[in-house]
């Protein structure tokens, strides 16, 4: 079973850092030292996700790192792929590259963006980004992107291309990523969602493309914990924002779920390891835990050494 954990991690309890890409790269030592071999970093408006990766991906060898996403919107794909194969070729080819759409009314408040249909741009995007990582050469010219590269772009090191996984969870994203892209990640969709919908959509959409079967890195907040009750009281609060968000709550829908924080994977370490067999057994081909700072440091070490176990199980 593939089992990753989303950093940086920081605990409620733990002091404020001085200095995040030092703190981030040592809390994915830790992590590694305990057996865990996959670590995922979200793109907020502070840091930059791709550089991250590669920060921590180069100073950890044997950890494959990815984004948790990227928001195509505001990119270009030539300079996407830039840094992509730079951060493939930092970490010896453990850079999983992570894309998103965003949510659409989110980004329109914080980056004034327009528009209707995200759909067309993915499609134009994922054409363009696709050769560019495989041969370092693209000569595309679509509706809304154009991206031709002047002279050969291919960066020594950076083979094999980072495979491309999209945030997608709406059936047409899903459709067009099986299609064009090497998997999916998933956030919110629980076993439910991806067993009776994510999964056969994006296989179906591969399947008919020739392609080979797609990755599904399932993401879900959750914590090994004895503080049950706080903890999951603190997921309500914490992913409230998502509820009011069509794309989420849709997929929350689709599961059957009223609140975000009934998808936390929350409990003891045996609830919490039957919670993760639940979504692989749906169809994930890797499980990725955030704490999303739910709890201390204490929990967050049960958490790291319980996955790290389940990374070393055959």
């Amino acid at each position: 079973m593939q089992i990753g954990i989303t950093l940086p991690a920081l605990p409620q309890d733990a002091p404020a850092p001085t200095n995040l890409v030092d703190t981030a790269v040592h809390e994915a030592r830790q992590a590694y030292q305990l057996g865990i071999r996959s670590a995922w970093i979200g793109q907020r408006f502070d840091y930059d996700a791709i550089g991250l990766a590669g920060l921590i991906g180069r100073e950890v060898p044997g950890l494959a790192v990815g984004t948790s996403a990227v928001p195509i919107i505001g990119r270009h794909p030539l300079l996407l792929g830039a840094q992509a194969q730079t951060t493939q070729a930092a970490t010896a080819g453990r850079f999983r590259l992570g894309i998103a759409l965003g949510a659409k009314e989110f980004l329109h408040t914080v980056l004034g963006t327009t528009g209707d249909s995200q759909i067309r741009p993915l499609r134009e995007f994922l054409t363009a980004l696709d050769p560019l990582l495989r041969t370092g050469d693209v000569d595309f010219a679509g509706e809304l992107i154009t991206a031709r590269t002047p002279w050969p772009s291919a960066v020594p090191g950076a083979q094999p291309p980072p495979p491309i996984l999209v945030a997608a969870m709406g059936p047409r994203a899903l459709r067009i990523t099986g299609e064009l892209a090497d998997g999916s990640l998933p956030f919110l969709a629980g076993p439910k969602t991806l067993a009776e919908f994510l999964v056969p959509t994006i296989n179906a959409a591969a399947e008919s493309a020739g392609r080979p079967r797609p990755r599904v890195v399932a993401l879900a907040n959750g914590l090994v914990t004895d503080a049950v009750r706080d903890t999951r009281d603190a997921a309500f609060a914490r992913m409230s924002f998502y509820e009011s968000i069509p794309s989420y709550r849709a997929v929350l829908d689709r599961e059957g779920a009223e609140r975000a924080g009934e998808l936390a994977v929350i409990g003891s370490r045996e609830q919490v390891t039957a919670q993760i067999h639940r979504y692989a057994e749906a169809g994930a081909t890797e499980v990725v835990l955030g704490q999303s700072s739910l709890g201390g440091t204490d929990d967050q070490l049960r958490t790291w050494e319980l996955l790290g176990e389940l990374t070393r199980q055959p």
